[in-house]
Order: structure tokens, then C-alpha cells, then sequence
């Protein structure tokens, strides 16, 4: 029997890459993504739905699947601010988890990062922890948690800091102490969140950078 997945953050780097994978699967028999401008694909397994962030409890009824990936991002400058930041990276995404749980989705797969931890000092870092342990509450029957470093990839839109990173971070990774902030793709990303959600887990799972790469 396929299986439904929904995705939210469908339209970023893993987002793109992780829709494109479960088109290609037999597992998966319908992909709902959830965004806030349409954004058509070229499959008939995906159905686009837009709907308002700042009202997802309005749209309950499209969190009704087996899997939630859970791919939202954005940077301050995009946002406006640390306060915006959050509320696409932190609350829209708690609350999506939040819709999905009480519709009984089974599997809940996050994008994290290297360094998430709800006491940092560094304000990305601090959201990301706190989401992660937001969600680690609900009643899923699984949660598997991706923390990567710096994603290389075609963005739609041109991350000034991350693409200087791109160009500096694979240099100064050869340092061998550096290794585990070495960049990674959303494809690599995306292939190994599809590739677990395809087999059998442990109810609460952390992948870090080292076992997100598929050798």
C-alpha cells in the first residue's frame, strides 16, 4: 500500500530536493506540499495546497498523512528580523508538527543544524534547540531528527553569507578537527531523510552530519 507525505519548506534547498525523491519512489503514492505562493510540480503524485502560516490551524485536514517533513528556513535579512526568523523557523514549524501529531501522522523528520542547542547563545542555534526539544513532546510514533552544517545547493534566492561559505568552508575543512562543519547538499540531505523514512527506527533518532552523509 503507498503511503501519503506531506511537506512544508517545499520550496527551499532539502524541500525542493526531498519532493523530487518521493516522486521517484513506489512507496509513496501522494506528496501534499504546503506552501505559501503556489508552487506547481510537474508529477501528478504532488498536490500543492496554499495556505497562511500565520493561520495553519485553519488547514488541520491537510495534515493528514503518514510522514511530515519538516524543512522551513529562513535568514534575519529575509525575515526582518531575529523575532521573524523565529516565527518561520520556530512556530511555523512547531505548529505544523502540532496539526500533524493530532492527526495521527506516524513519522515526523525534521532539518535541524550541527549545533542546535536551546541554551546557546547564538540566536539560530538557540531556536533550533528549542524546536527540537518543542517537538520531541508530541505523540509521534517516530521522530527523526537531520542536524547538518552549511548546505551547498541552487538556492532561489542568493544567501550572501552561505555562498562565501561555500567557497571557504570545503578549504578549511581539510583541517582534520574542522571536518565535522564541513558543508553538505540539500540533495544529500534530502536522500538520506527519504532513505529512513523508508525503513524501520527508533522512535526518537538524531542524525548528525557524519551519519547524514550516504556513503
Amino acid at each position: 500500500m503507498t503511503k501519503k507525505a506531506i511537506v512544508i519548506g517545499a520550496t527551499g534547498l532539502v524541500g525542493r530536493a526531498i519532493v523530487q525523491q518521493l516522486v521517484n519512489t513506489d512507496y509513496i503514492g501522494k506528496v501534499i506540499t504546503l506552501t505559501r505562493r503556489s508552487s506547481p510540480h510537474s508529477s501528478t503524485k504532488v498536490l500543492n495546497q496554499v495556505v497562511d502560516f500565520d493561520q495553519l490551524d485553519n488547514y488541520l485536514s491537510l495534515f493528514d498523512g503518514d510522514f511530515l517533513f519538516s524543512c522551513l528556513g529562513t535568514t534575519v535579512k529575509q525575515a526582518g528580523s531575529i523575532n521573524g526568523q523565529r516565527k518561520v523557523d520556530l512556530e511555523y514549524q512547531f505548529k505544523a508538527a502540532e496539526l500533524a501529531a493530532k492527526n495521527g501522522v506516524s513519522h515526523y523528520l525534521l532539518v535541524s543544524s550541527t549545533g542546535a542547542n536551546g541554551q546557546s547563545n547564538n540566536s539560530y542555534l538557540k531556536m533550533k534547540g528549542e524546536l527540537e526539544h518543542r517537538v520531541s513532546q508530541l505523540i509521534f510514533k517516530r521522530i527523526s531528527i537531520f542536524q547538518p552544517s552549511l548546505l551547498l545547493g541552487e538556492r532561489t534566492q542568493i544567501r550572501l553569507g552561505e555562498k562565501m561559505g561555500c567557497w571557504i568552508m570545503p578549504i578549511i575543512c581539510i583541517i582534520p578537527f574542522l571536518r565535522r562543519f564541513r558543508p553538505i547538499t540539500g540533495e544529500q540531505v534530502a536522500a538520506k531523510m527519504v532513505s529512513i523514512s523508508q525503513r524501520e527506527g527508533a522512535s526518537r533518532e538524531f542524525y548528525r552530519l557524519d551519519e547524514i552523509f550516504i556513503k
